[in-house]
Order: C-alpha cells, then structure tokens, then sequence
C-alpha cells in the first residue's frame, strides 16, 4: 500500500494519534496536532442539566434549541480570536457530543468533550455502577469511549473529567482519582478534577503518584481561592493550577493573582477560564446565561495590560499551555 493511501486508511481506522510524530487532541470533529489548537478557553459549558444521574435524558433539551441560544455566544468567541474552547460537562450532567460538534461546525470554534464521573455535591451526579463497580472496572468504561467514541456517536474524548468533594477524599473518590489515573496510563488523557481546596487537590497527586502517574497530567480544577504557597507545592510536583472562575465580579482578585504567579514564575503551569454559560434545560429556553465568556478578553486584559502583562504572557496562559496541558500523550513517572 503506498503510504498516502495508508495514511488516509489510518486515519479512518482511528490510528492517527500512533502515527502522527507531534501530540494530538481529539475534537468533537475529529483529530487535530496540539499546535493547532490556538487561542483556548479551558473550562466553560455549553449546556449543564442539574436534575441528577438518576432522571437525566437527552430528551430534557432539543438540540435546535440550544443550537439557537447558544451559538452567538461561540460566534463572538470567534470573533475575539478565540479558536479553541474546552466543554466540561461531564457524563450524567448534560454531556452531548453530537451538541457540541453541530455547534462547532457552525461556529468555526473547536470544542472538546470528555469522559470520567463527577462525584463533587455529594455523589448526586454518579451513576449508581459507579458505587459498586472496582476502579478498573469504570478505568474500562473510559477507555472504551477513548477507543470507541461516546455513546455510539464515534465523537473521541480529549480529557477525563472527575469531581471530588472539598474535604478528605473519600474512599469513592479515591476510586475515582485512582480509574483516572489507570485510564490515563492507558490512553494518555490529561485528568482535570473538579476540586476545590488544596487538601483534596494533594491528596489526589499523592494518588497519582502512587499509581506511577506523574501529576503533569493532572489540572488542579477551580484552584482559585487558595493561596501562594500551595501554588507553589503544585507547580513544584508539576500539575496545573487552573483559575476558571472568573467573572465580572471577581476581576480585580484576578488580576491580583495573575500578578502574583507571575511574579513567582508560575505562569507556565497557569490555566485560565470563566466556567461560563450555559443552556438549563429545566428553564425555559434554557434560562439566563448567567456567566459571561467575554470577561477575560473585555476587563481583565485590559486591567492586567495595564500593569505591564505581555502578549508573552497571554501566549503562555492562553495558548502554549492549553497545548501542553491536553497534548494526548501518556505522562508517567
């Protein structure tokens, strides 16, 4: 077979990620090199159902629905030069790839999904196999949808999506860390988890540690909120440290602390995002969007401009480390 014939074969058979000599992401439209993926918004939803693992359907929401509400909002992203945004709505939560690939394709903005659970708020959002079921057991449903695709659409996770609670992980959500972490060592899927405080933050790297999984591949989920010191630690060990809460409200504390990572050289482990939408299906037309994507591009550039942030800086947070971060590659130690 000549070798453009099989590269075009491979790609069809899902083989791309092997062959291809640079790291590959998977979007809801297909494979892409990392260095593709451009301007990044690492963490907002498209759509959220909060009804609970046990009720929820895709028959809660019409996806022309939400296709209209929603697209404008990715249509000014794009304009703004975003290229990239990161959908982390998990399974059991309104995860939809079909959703998100039909507002990809019309917006021009790439858009990635994910596997993995969410145990925070209190397991609420857990299917019940998950309580019963080993830790290699939900490891192998992940893995499946890497390989397979999600729920038969053939649409490829780029990430694992976890939740814990702010305390002591529990020994549920230690399971949780611990699938993540085997499925990571089998796929290569960064693990970002919803997390919160720094105590379940470290508890989860010591877990990956003790699973051969060296924290690079873990994003430390809604960090924000703590301080200096255990940015430090968590740069130091290697995993990211994401501030993707921001808002209107919440600027000024923002730009504080972009200040102070950058001062402390910590910008090259520095995710950055709003946690902004999103559609509710229990809402009519799915409800206010309360969150807005453009607060970063509208107030905090100009705010942290101001007081001397560089189109390097933006570069790093903005683009490099959404590369590096959700390269598909396997980080071991």
């Amino acid at each position: 077979m000549k070798r453009r014939a099989f590269l075009r074969t491979s790609v069809a058979a899902g083989l791309w990620p092997v062959l291809s000599q640079k790291p590959v992401i998977h979007t809801v439209t297909g494979p892409v090199r990392a260095s593709e993926l451009g301007l990044t918004l690492i963490h907002e939803h498209i759509l959220v159902d909060f009804i609970g693992a046990d009720k929820i359907s895709p028959e809660r929401w019409k996806r022309p629905d939400v296709v209209a509400r929603m697209l404008p909002y990715l249509q000014t992203l794009h304009q703004l030069g975003v290229r990239t945004l990161i959908d982390c709505t998990p399974a059991y939560l309104g995860r939809d790839p079909l959703l998100l690939k039909e507002l990809s394709e019309k917006s021009g903005v790439r858009i990635l999904t994910n596997t993995g659970y969410y145990g925070a708020s209190n397991d609420k959002f857990l299917p019940t196999h998950a309580l019963t079921e080993t830790a290699d057991q939900l490891a192998d449903r992940w893995v499946a949808e890497f390989e397979n695709g999600i729920e038969g659409t053939g649409i490829r996770p780029a990430f694992l999506k976890i939740g814990v609670n702010p305390g002591p992980l529990s020994e549920l959500h230690r399971k949780l860390i611990i699938a993540a972490a085997r499925t990571h060592k089998r796929t290569g899927l960064t693990i970002c988890s919803h997390t919160g405080p720094y105590v379940p933050a470290f508890e989860q790297i010591d877990v990956l540690k003790s699973e051969g999984v060296d924290p690079s591949a873990f994003v430390w989920v809604h960090a924000q909120g703590n301080n200096m010191i255990h940015y430090a630690r968590a740069v130091r060990d290697g995993a990211w440290v994401s501030l993707d809460g921001l808002d209107a409200t919440n600027v000024n504390q923002y730009v504080e602390n972009l200040l102070l990572m950058k001062e402390n050289r910590f910008l090259h482990r520095t995710l950055l995002s709003h946690d902004a939408g999103w559609y509710d299906p229990a809402q009519s037309n799915g409800g206010s969007i309360g969150r807005d994507y453009t607060v970063l591009f509208r107030k905090l550039m100009p705010e942290l401009n101001r007081k001397g942030f560089t189109k390097k800086d933006w570069k790093q947070i903005l683009v490099e480390n959404p590369k590096e971060a959700f390269s598909l590659r396997t980080h071991g130690l």
